[in-house]
């Protein structure tokens, strides 16, 4: 199983532990699922904490199991969801580091949720060509709002938790930790505060509206729609939060998961899905182990300035790693540089970068001169 269970006094604890991010995959749904099970018939448990172990609470899916059979096997992450659900015992979600995708779904599943200061919050689903197709388009904006919920469901964007806490009225998180180190301490305090409530508190019974109704969704499509020409699922998130705000709950589930298995299948989110694993896939050499030591690497030195040696050239400078190098002739040399400068210029233009942060290259000096990397940005900052 790649989900633990343990008892700390009158508290069940479950532990996603499913490296690198806690993947919600097959073996950790059963683990949760039997974890509650566990629980459930203890008499000498009176709450339940769900937590990560490592340097995650859940980055969401697995993504060793896209595409195949055991993604939408049961217990499906849905299913699990609808156990933290009816749970009879309080069940409190004990968030740190990361929590994102199906892992802020399966936390808005619980009954309660305490954070660390610091946790990346984030639906980045988008990113795939996807919606969030295990209740977020319809929980998240019950916890946050219609507007902060939608600005994150549409861009995919992390937000850091105490930001999010800050909003007005949200009930995304009960209470933030001091501190990452007091996270647990702090969670079965909370769960044994909270052991004797009835009835339990669900995201799903709290209201969904926004004031301007109609208004503020037409207005959100034609601001979505401008950006997102070639991708439709920024669109289709939209409906999906409209649903929240007009259909009862399990209507605007039925309409999420509709508009999911649709956006699965379009061109556009195989291709992101593939470009996704692609990248990854990329990171890793085989017969390479992973605890192989990494050299540190102080400066690279590149031999011709072409179209190729400056591709290869700024791809280390954007990873800051300064470059030199090398050309028979300085017109040559200069002419690679120029290249350069004016591909880091169109990224000023297209708001990539800020044009204080392209550095100037230092003179020629025996025909290497080195460049130094452009600070990398990103846009709002």
């Amino acid at each position: 199983m790649t989900a633990h269970y343990q008892v700390h006094g009158d508290i069940a604890v479950i532990t996603l532990d499913n490296p690198p991010v806690n993947g919600l995959g097959l073996s950790t749904r059963q683990g949760i699922a039997q974890g509650m099970a566990q629980a459930l018939a203890d008499v000498a448990v009176s709450a339940i904490v769900i937590t990560g172990a490592g340097k995650a609470f859940s980055g969401g899916a697995d993504i060793r199991e896209f595409g195949s059979p055991k993604a939408m096997q049961e217990p499906n992450l849905n299913s699990v969801i609808q156990l933290l659900e009816k749970s009879t015992k309080p069940v409190v979600a004990a968030i740190h580091t990361v929590v994102m995708g199906g892992g802020l779904e399966l936390a808005l599943g619980c009954h309660y949720r305490v954070a660390a200061p610091g946790t990346s919050v984030a639906l980045p689903e988008v990113k795939l060509g996807l919606l969030p197709g295990a209740g977020g388009t319809q929980r998240l904006p019950r916890v946050l709002g219609v507007e902060p919920a939608l600005n994150m469901i549409v861009s995919g964007e992390a937000i850091k938790a105490e930001m999010l806490a800050m909003l007005p009225g949200q009930k995304l998180f009960d209470k933030i930790a001091a501190s990452p180190a007091s996270l647990a301490d702090e969670a079965y305090a909370f769960a044994r505060s909270v052991a004797a409530t009835r009835p339990l508190p669900l995201v799903r019974d709290l209201p969904c509206k926004h004031p301007q109704g109609d208004a503020y969704f037409q207005f959100v499509r034609n601001m979505v729609g401008a950006v997102s020409k070639n991708f439709p699922a920024p669109l289709k998130c939209v409906d999906a939060v409209e649903a929240a705000t007009k259909k009862k709950f399990e209507a605007g589930m039925a309409t999420e998961r509709e508009i999911f298995i649709n956006l699965m299948w379009t061109p556009e989110s195989r291709a992101l899905r593939h470009l996704f694993l692609g990248e990854r896939a990329a990171s890793k050499i085989p017969d390479v182990p992973s605890d192989t030591p990494l050299r540190d690497i102080q400066s690279v030195a590149i031999i011709g300035a072409g179209t190729m040696g400056g591709g290869i050239a700024m791809n280390f400078l954007n990873a800051g790693v300064p470059v030199k190098m090398l050309e028979m002739k300085q017109e040559a040399l200069d002419r690679g540089v120029a290249t350069m400068r004016g591909n880091y210029e169109s990224q000023v233009k297209k708001r990539q970068a800020q044009a204080s942060q392209i550095r100037r290259t230092h003179g020629p000096v025996d025909h290497h001169p080195e460049l130094r990397r452009p600070e990398r940005h990103r846009h709002g900052d």
